[in-house]
């Protein structure tokens, strides 16, 4: 799997290593997708569509003058305690270094190490070859 601008959400969560959207049954497309596969809280994402969101031109939180607003700490606070992920950084990363650099470090970082394929945040273990992870 090639992970690409379209699958970062505008929280900086990498939608590629998201459990819905690596699972083989209603598999999700991703936040900023066109598709319609995606999960109900994607469609109705209180990050996604607030209201300087709504108000501005902008994709990605971090554009936003008001980054990290409450929201984007509290989910923020979720990511760092149960996945040990700080979206805060992927969006720093983002702003600093452009997608390019951010997606090619995720591309290594979520690489299985046992059989190549892409690791999902919400699983300790890989979804293809069951080997335990430890990211």
């Amino acid at each position: 799997m090639k992970f690409s601008e379209e699958l970062i959400a505008p929280c900086g969560m990498n939608c590629g290593v998201c459990i819905a959207y690596l699972r083989e049954k209603n598999k999700c497309c991703g936040c900023l997708s066109l598709g319609t596969n995606k999960q109900a809280h994607c469609n109705k994402c209180s990050i996604k569509f607030c209201d300087e969101h709504n108000r501005s031109e902008f994709t990605y939180c971090y554009e936003c003058h008001k980054f990290p607003c409450s929201r984007i700490r509290k989910l923020e606070k979720r990511y760092v305690e149960n996945y040990h992920v700080s979206l805060i950084e992927n969006s720093t990363s983002i702003s600093k270094y452009g997608f390019s650099e951010f997606i090619m470090n995720e591309s290594e970082k979520w690489k299985c190490k046992n059989c190549g394929e892409v690791l999902c945040i919400h699983r300790n273990i890989c979804l293809n070859c069951k080997e335990e992870t430890n990211i």
